[in-house]
């Protein structure tokens, strides 16, 4: 019952997060927007654009809105320019805190930052003090149900090209590195699975347990960073 509880948990947030849909929908398109800006609009040759535009179509972004947002791009329209920037820090109990971001105002974003984990109880720290923690990897996660074979899908995700495959909580958890993770995700997607996460994200090296009301406090945290506009990805060693 604890996977059940735990993965449960994670679709419940999840849901929370879905339910604020604009917000995702200007995140993936800026994100789209600044993939085209750098490497430009063919998907087959910028990988960066492709892993976008897989996320906006796991996102149910209207076609619309991403053609739209491709043509603004190679418009190069003036005064539209976003700058990458990576913020580090700590959530209370000292939860490592690593922040992508996108914008176009750096000075207006950082400040926002800042007083997102000062009102929650973080420390937003200098450039590197948490990105030893992490690295890049790519990231599926399914959920065990009687129709898998634990033994014979982690195989499966070995001879893809898997890295890693953890099983862990209820869940297979399956890491890549990140040139072959579209490799891996479309040889199990073949196979017939199917995945409740798939991402090339920042994963934590090492995890921090906590209990219930402490864990809390820090998702209170990443919950105001994800709500900030510019902020793109929130990663953290929250166990």
């Amino acid at each position: 019952m604890a996977g059940h509880s735990k993965w449960s948990n994670i679709k419940h947030r999840k849901g929370r997060q879905d339910a604020k849909k604009g917000k995702i929908f200007t995140k993936i398109s800026k994100e789209i927007f600044a993939a085209v800006r750098s490497g430009g609009e063919d998907p087959d040759t910028n990988t960066r654009l492709r892993l976008a535009l897989n996320k906006a179509r796991a996102a149910n972004v209207p076609n619309d809105n991403i053609e739209r947002t491709i043509k603004k791009a190679i418009g190069n329209l003036e005064g539209i320019m976003y700058e990458e920037i990576i913020y580090e820090g700590y959530a209370p109990h000292g939860v490592a805190v690593y922040i992508e971001a996108l914008t176009d105002n750096k000075n207006r974003t950082a400040a926002e930052i800042r007083l997102a984990f000062n009102k929650n109880n973080g420390n937003l720290g200098e450039s590197g003090c948490v990105n030893f923690m992490f690295a890049r990897k790519g990231m599926l996660i399914m959920e065990i149900d009687d129709s898998i074979d634990e033994e014979s899908t982690m195989l499966e995700a070995v001879d893809a090209g898997a890295d890693d495959v953890i099983v862990s909580d209820g869940a297979i958890e399956i890491y890549t590195s990140p040139e072959l993770y579209e490799k891996v995700k479309k040889t199990m997607e073949q196979g017939g699975h199917t995945f409740i996460f798939a991402e090339v994200a920042m994963v934590a090296n090492t995890k921090t347990d906590l209990d219930e009301q402490k864990a809390e406090e820090v998702l209170q945290l990443i919950d105001a960073l994800e709500d900030n506009d510019d902020v793109q990805n929130v990663y953290h060693n929250l166990k």
